[in-house]
Parts: structure tokens; C-alpha cells; sequence
């Protein structure tokens, strides 16, 4: 380090030179820095202190401007809520009708259906050979001929039996006999009518006929096949194309299931669901399995195939329940529950038993009465006990 000298006056005066000056010029100004920023916080916390009304040290939730966080609240109210019991069931024909050989029987010559078509009633489903019941059909029609002509001539000769007797040349009781071979000869007509009717009769039976319009669900005959009155259904049939479900409900939900409740039912494999009612509630409960059955009147639609499997929402009664959306059921270890806003708008942990869930939302079952403040949203980050800012939102409906 150097010194140099220099003259003012009387006095020497000496100045400093060298490398150390840049650096102590360095620290001085890290120091005036350090003073501004310690006077800064000396005078925001005197400022504070004042708005404290003195107390320096008060937590922020004593201060007056504590900021609650606001949340969303509704009153649901009571509403009409309807109660919906689902259950799984095959599907059928509501009246499935069995067809099979009315007459005689004998050889299949035509089948001129097949199953998935409509039929009207009465119409021909197959044919059976009528050879030899055509040929006894005309040797009946034959003797009503036969008949016939005998009646004509016992008539011609009683009316002249009637001309001689007026002049005496035959007694009346050869009247009488005449008349009586004149009746017996009309009767013999009438009978040989009946005889030819009852065969005709006969041979239309050994057509097989549809007995009610309706649709033709399966087919178990075919051209060739003897067939009797001993062979069973040859076609069934779903009258009128009706179908239904049996849906399996249990013994809880059976008891409250009503007649003309409506249904949608869904089959398998479809995500479209048919419209129905129930028209039958089983009178009985299965003691194996503790259920019964509900059957659903359905309008007849190609997804609706009678064997297939189906799952219906039924709707069995009302009742005048809350309704909150989905996001104001919390659920945890002690079950579902919801948060209300209390006295002093602090939050309040409720208990409640879920019921229906439909698109309107939530049913409570139970643990309201409809008009609590009840938080519609970020319930999960919410505490019991909290003081909240509520923000009151309607409710539609």
C-alpha cells in the first residue's frame, strides 16, 4: 500500500492508494442497501401494528380483514321424487299360442310360413294330403243326388195318390203311406246334406290354421312329416305380436309393486329402452329364492326377442323427498353424509341415507328436511366446524 503526501498549508496531507480502495468502497455500499431494505420492514410493521389496533402479534383470523371462503349453498326444498326398482327377467310372448294338428292328421304336402312372420287369423300355415278325403267327400255328394231323386219321385206320387182318393179309386191310408214315403225320402236328403258338410268340415281341419292373428315365433314341421293329433306344437305363435318381461323382483319390492306401474325395459345388447306397464304381479313367492314375478307389457319390436334377457326400471310409487346434485353427497368410512351451513355460518357435518339417483339428481332418503342450506360443491375440502362465506344458489323444479 502506498501513501503520498501532499502540502496544503502548514499540514501534510496523506491519501490512500492502491487496490484496496474499490473494495472498501464496495462494502460501503452493501451496507446502505442492508439500512433501506431493514428501514422498509421497520415501517410496514409499524403500519400494521396500527391496523391491529396496536397488537402486532394477532393471527390473521383476529384481523379485520380475514378472508372466508365462499361456497356454494342451496335449499333443496321436497320434491316429488318417483321410486325406481330395477330387476332382470326374460323376455316372452304375453300370449304364446301353440298350434299343432286339429283333425285327422296325415302327410305334410306344403309349410307356407315361416317363423318371424305375421299371420291373420285362420290363415293356412301347412297343408296335409287330402286325396282320399276328397274322394269320400264326392261319394257323399253323390248319395245327396241319390236322395234327391228318390224324394222327387215319393213327391209325384203322393200328389197323385191326393187326385185319386178325391175320386175314390185308392183308400186314405194309401194316402198316408205315400205321405210317409215322401217324408222318409226328404229325410234321407238332409242327411246325406249333413254327411257331405261334416266331411268338408273334416277336410278343412287338415289344414293347419292360424287360430288369432299374430306372429310366428318357430316352426318344427316340414313337407313329408306324418303328423297326428299326437304330435305337438308345430308352430308357436305370440298373438297379436304382444311381448312382455318377466322381470324377477324380490319379496320387498314385490309388496309395493302395483298394477299399471310403468317400466322401460332394456334387452341385451340394445342401449334402447321400450316403454311398457306392468299388467300382472305374480300372486306367489318362490320359497327357494324369495322372489316373484312382475310381468311388463311390451309392444312388439324387433330387438325384442322372446328367450333374450332384459333389465327394466320400474317405477313403483312416489314420495316427497330433497334433491341435491351428485357433487353434495360426500361418502367416507361412517357412510354418506353432506355438509350444512349452521348457526354463525359454520359448517355442519349431516348423515343422510341416499335413495333414488336419476338425471335430476340425488334423492336423500332421509337425514333432511329440505330446508337446510346445504353446500352443493367442494364439500371435500371443507372441515366440520369451518366458518364459511355462503353463496346461495336456486334450485330449478
Amino acid at each position: 500500500m502506498n501513501y503520498e503526501a501532499a502540502q496544503i498549508g502548514s499540514e501534510p496531507r496523506y491519501e490512500l492508494t492502491g487496490p484496496e480502495t474499490p473494495r472498501r468502497r464496495r462494502r460501503w455500499v452493501i451496507a446502505a442497501v442492508v439500512v433501506i431494505v431493514l428501514a422498509a420492514l421497520a415501517f410496514f410493521f409499524l403500519r400494521g401494528g396500527k391496523h391491529d389496533g396496536g397488537k402486532a402479534g394477532a393471527p390473521a383470523a383476529q384481523r379485520g380483514g380475514e378472508q372466508l371462503p365462499s361456497v356454494s349453498v342451496a335449499v333443496p326444498g321436497r320434491h316429488l321424487v318417483a321410486r325406481v326398482v330395477t330387476a332382470t327377467g326374460n323376455l316372452a310372448a304375453r300370449r304364446e299360442m301353440p298350434v299343432g294338428v286339429a283333425g285327422e292328421g296325415g302327410m305334410v304336402t306344403r309349410v307356407l310360413v315361416e317363423p318371424g312372420q305375421w299371420v291373420g287369423a285362420g290363415q293356412v300355415l301347412a297343408t296335409v294330403d287330402r286325396q282320399v278325403q276328397a274322394q269320400t267327400a264326392q261319394s257323399l255328394a253323390a248319395q245327396i243326388n241319390v236322395a234327391r231323386a228318390d224324394a222327387e219321385i215319393a213327391q209325384q206320387e203322393y200328389e197323385r195318390a191326393q187326385q185319386l182318393v178325391d175320386r175314390g179309386f185308392i183308400s186314405k191310408a194309401d194316402l198316408q203311406r205315400k205321405g210317409a214315403t215322401l217324408s222318409a225320402a226328404q229325410a234321407r236328403v238332409r242327411v246325406a246334406q249333413a254327411s257331405l258338410s261334416e266331411q268338408r268340415a273334416r277336410n278343412g281341419r287338415l289344414d293347419i290354421r292360424a287360430p288369432a292373428a299374430g306372429l310366428v315365433l318357430t316352426r318344427s314341421v316340414e313337407p313329408g312329416q306324418i303328423v297326428s293329433s299326437g304330435s305337438g306344437a308345430l308352430f308357436r305363435m305370440a298373438k297379436g305380436g304382444e311381448m312382455e318381461m318377466r322381470a324377477q323382483l324380490a319379496e320387498g319390492d314385490l309388496a309395493g309393486m302395483r298394477v299399471g306401474a310403468q317400466a322401460n325395459v332394456t334387452p341385451v345388447g340394445s342401449s334402447k329402452a321400450f316403454p311398457g306397464q306392468v299388467w300382472q304381479v305374480s300372486p306367489i313367492i318362490d320359497p327357494q329364492t324369495r322372489q316373484g314375478i312382475a310381468r311388463v307389457a311390451l309392444k312388439f319390436a324387433p330387438e325384442l326377442r322372446p328367450g333374450g334377457f332384459a333389465q327394466a326400471a320400474i317405477k313403483s310409487g312416489a314420495a316427497n323427498l330433497p334433491q341435491l346434485p351428485n357433487s353434495a353427497i360426500q361418502s367416507d368410512a361412517a357412510g354418506n353424509y353432506v355438509y350444512v351451513i349452521g348457526d354463525g355460518d359454520k359448517v355442519v357435518r349431516r348423515a343422510v341415507t341416499v335413495g333414488e339417483v336419476s338425471d335430476a339428481g340425488v334423492s336423500v332418503a332421509s337425514g333432511l328436511t329440505g330446508q337446510e342450506r346445504v353446500v352443493l360443491s367442494a364439500g371435500a375440502f371443507l372441515s366440520e366446524g369451518q366458518k364459511v362465506k355462503p353463496v346461495l344458489q336456486k334450485r330449478g323444479g
